[in-house]
């Protein structure tokens, strides 16, 4: 029943044409977010009968579950994504036959730790917020409550760390660019763990988050972690660096390992928490949706280094990669999945 429900999906989306054509539907990311909102803005601005695409911010995750259910009109097109796909969500997308799939890196984001303007200018590691926010430092319960339980050099304020859920890819690459890093840099342990391929047992040593309190989640709005600072001036915050540029009059950037989120420290790559990010297409969807294929093209036009994207606050990625980039979306080149890591 599930292949056949499928199937009439795929077959019902086919045939559809202009007259019972719906909207680009689009779902993940809130780092990403505002930039396909711009690219949609832009879409509907040019005129004609185009409907106004549906952007929803519910992060990477919850985007990739949502894209990967299915294909046919109540499934999304696009997922937005600050991290690549992973095996096992592409492996779902296959299981609902979704079939081939295009990603297409639309630019360079860094994982922000900010503070409020009048905040205690700290100056932290990689160490330092391993030790602050791992569950299991060192394989031992977390007992930090204070910045100096973790390094006495910084000072003597609660460890308290706003944050997105589980389900956000921001929060996954603060775990793999920064914790996990940390990890490796202070416990032999988790070097032979990781050697000996102990996937697991690394996770839950230098991987899983402290929910103790000391991480407060808040969510996939972003905006709410700026406001919280604003509120509470000795947390951090933790968000995608278009956010941290938008808000500069309230906040700023903590450097990590001495380099400070910038737009030039995130394009070197110096920053330690630079990442690319993504859109996920579906490939039966742009012959079938009336418009999709236009809107990739409109996103290829504003990513470049003075396109309208870098005015919102995206790093463009290099030359090399917006060509290839271009190249994916002109013609229509699916993933290979052994490109995954």
């Amino acid at each position: 029943m599930r292949r056949l429900a499928l199937v009439a999906g795929a077959l019902a989306l086919t045939a559809c044409d202009s007259n019972t054509a719906r909207e680009i539907r689009v779902v993940g990311s809130s780092t990403v977010y505002p930039f396909t909102t711009a690219v949609a803005e832009a879409f509907v601005n040019q005129g004609g009968e185009r409907k106004a695409p549906v952007v929803e911010s519910i992060g990477t995750g919850g985007g990739m579950a949502r894209f990967c259910a299915g294909v046919g009109w109540e499934y999304p097109d696009i997922a937005n994504a600050s991290r690549q796909i992973k095996k096992s969500e592409y492996a779902l997308c296959q299981r609902n036959e979704v079939g081939e799939i295009l990603e297409v890196q639309i630019g360079i984001d860094g994982v922000a730790i900010a503070e409020a303007k009048n905040g205690p200018r700290l100056r932290l590691t990689k160490r330092d917020l391993y030790l602050a926010l791992a569950a299991n430092p060192r394989g031992a319960p977390n007992r930090a409550r204070m910045w100096r339980d973790v390094n006495p050099t910084l000072p003597a304020i609660p460890i308290q760390v706003m944050g997105p859920p589980s389900t956000s890819g921001t929060r996954d690459a603060l775990v793999e660019l920064i914790l996990a890093p940390g990890c490796l840099a202070v416990d032999p342990q988790a070097k032979a763990l990781k050697a000996q391929t102990s996937q697991a047992a690394f996770d839950e040593r230098c991987k899983r988050i402290r929910d103790d309190g000391a991480y407060i989640d808040k969510g996939e709005n972003d905006n709410l972690i700026v406001q919280g600072l604003a509120a509470n001036p000795n947390a951090l915050g933790v968000f995608g660096y278009s956010y941290l540029e938008e808000n500069t009059d309230r906040i700023e950037g903590a450097p990590i390992d001495g380099v400070a989120p910038s737009n030039q420290t995130i394009a070197s790559g110096e920053y330690p928490g630079a990442r690319p990010l993504y859109l996920y297409v579906k490939k039966r969807h742009l012959r079938a949706v009336p418009g999709l294929a236009d809107f990739l093209q409109l996103y290829a036009s504003m990513w470049n280094p003075n396109g309208r994207l870098a005015g919102r606050g995206l790093i463009a990625a290099p030359d090399a990669v917006r060509a290839h980039a271009a190249q994916v979306v002109a013609q229509r080149l699916a993933l290979n999945p052994a490109d995954l890591h």
